[in-house]
């Protein structure tokens, strides 16, 4: 039985990946923030929003300005992350993970079953598949580097499981008039679902408290987020 209730929350650092440069067009380089003396430029903000936009199958002409500005802001908080995992005794994704990956999201696209349909998709983003596999690997290490820093300091105990199985989980299911699940069923699933959110609400925390700590400077021009993805 599916439980959309109980689909994992994803963590926000799924969004923080893209920052290796890929394909620049015709895009006219400039610096749009400085991050602790780490320079982003204006084709790295446009690489971020392609692949953020081929990793959610979405067409690049749906962007809109607050897209733009948002995918900014998680360039910045990318590189603070990525200064965490230099100066940390890190484990790195290995090719298997970072295949696993790609597999997932291949399957967002019908047309990608086979060779041809998948080459067709990396090309409409100006794509290769080394650099998928660059950004990947990279947004595996964040995870890690997240799931490590985070999680031993959530603790979910079954009071909060139990609410939100009466509260939230069997109206839900009512609803959609789906029978009641046992609560020894759901569980484990709740019990993640509610880490994650706690998850995130610490990594924010802990973003802000980078950002405090860090020298960061946005151009002017940049605010405004004017331009299309090349």
């Amino acid at each position: 039985m599916s439980y959309t209730s109980l689909k994992a929350a994803g963590l926000l650092v799924l969004l923080l990946v893209a920052s290796m440069p890929l394909l620049a067009g015709d895009i006219v380089d400039r610096i749009v923030a400085t991050v602790n003396g780490h320079i982003i430029l204006q084709s790295d903000w446009e690489d971020a929003l392609r692949f953020e936009a081929f990793a959610s199958n979405r067409s690049l002409d749906q962007l809109t300005i607050e897209d733009r500005k948002a995918s900014l802001d998680r360039l910045i908080d990318q590189e603070l992350l990525r200064e965490q995992i230099r100066s940390a005794d890190f484990q790195h994704a290995t090719e298997e993970e970072v295949s696993k990956r790609i597999a997932e999201i291949r399957k967002a696209y019908s047309f990608a079953e086979n060779e041809q349909g998948w080459r067709a998709a990396l090309t409409r983003y100006n794509l290769t598949e080394d650099e998928l596999r660059e950004r990947i690997s990279l947004e595996l290490d964040v995870l890690r580097l997240v799931d490590a820093r985070l999680r031993p300091s959530v603790n979910i105990d079954s009071k909060s499981i139990e609410s939100y199985y009466h509260e939230e989980l069997l109206p839900q299911l009512r609803h959609s008039g789906e029978k009641d699940v046992p609560l020894a069923d759901v569980t484990p699933k709740i019990k993640e679902l509610l880490t994650q959110q706690k998850m995130n609400e610490l990594l924010l925390a802990w973003l802000q408290n980078l950002r405090a700590g860090s020298t960061i400077r946005t151009e002017p021009s940049s605010s405004s987020a004017e331009g299309q993805v090349q």
